[in-house]
């Protein structure tokens, strides 16, 4: 069974998301999650497609006259680099307003999936654990923000900007993506920022597949609003799959 897991895909992880936030016991545990994504990221693209015939005239002038050929290329190029950065600024806000609840959401699956009960688990720990949880948000925007950082200022290098920055945004919001959901199961079991980065490279292949359909996903309306509580389900059967026995004293070594 365990050697069987070992091969499931990132594809798997996120299908499986779709069917595991609709299991008994679990769905009651979706609801916040879901709500609030529905606020903030329904709100948040709402708002966006509003404001894109304002902004990408904008962002074209950034091409040089030479280049002007290219434009149907870079064109809708820019507009999937608009759309992943503010689809990933937006969900990392919606991400960090319901990390206590994604975070419980976490804990109830593993341990319908293991047969397990995380210790201190439930409402009460999760008032407990809120400014841990809230501490570790920080941890990943300050992991993400520098690397956001030099992303965007390729976009001003004409031509080359338009062009690469977008495909590199995209590795890069389906790695932070990755980094965001999986991390809910490793913090439940308080396994550091650091160490839990290192233990998704070891998987990085599955990891950015997974991340990638998350981002993919984030940008259809309608349907993104139900894409954190299944990216939470999702990666947390991954962390059962493939990390928990490493990190977790009770689980049997292969």
């Amino acid at each position: 069974m365990q050697n069987d897991a070992r091969k499931r895909s990132g594809l798997h992880y996120f299908i499986s998301g779709w069917r595991l936030v609709t299991l008994p016991g679990i769905k009651r545990y979706v609801m916040i999650p879901l709500l609030l994504n529905i606020i903030l990221l329904g709100g948040s693209f709402w708002w966006l497609y509003s404001k894109l015939n304002e902004w990408m005239p904008k962002a074209m002038a950034y091409i040089p006259d030479w280049l002007q050929w290219l434009s149907y290329i870079l064109w809708p190029l820019s507009v999937v680099a608009i759309l992943l950065i503010f689809g990933y600024f937006f969900s990392t806000i919606a991400n960090l307003i319901a990390s206590p609840f994604s975070g419980l959401l976490a804990e109830k699956l593993e341990a319908r999936l293991t047969g397990k009960p995380l210790p201190d688990s439930g409402w009460i720990g999760l008032l407990r654990d809120t400014p841990r949880i809230l501490h570790r948000e920080w941890l990943k925007l300050v992991y993400y923000l520098p690397r956001a950082v030099m992303l965007l200022l390729l976009y001003f290098i004409p031509g080359f900007g338009q062009t690469v920055a977008p495909i590199l945004w995209f590795a890069f919001s389906a790695w932070m993506l990755a980094v965001q959901y999986c991390d809910f199961p490793f913090d439940n079991h308080k396994v550091p920022f650091r160490t839990m980065r290192g233990a998704l490279r070891r998987h990085k292949y599955i990891n950015l597949q997974f991340g990638a359909l998350v981002s993919i996903f984030t940008l259809i309306p309608v349907v993104n609003l139900m894409i954190m509580p299944v990216a939470v389900c999702g990666a947390t059967a991954m962390w059962v799959d493939r990390y928990r026995d490493e990190f977790v004293a009770d689980s049997p070594r292969p």
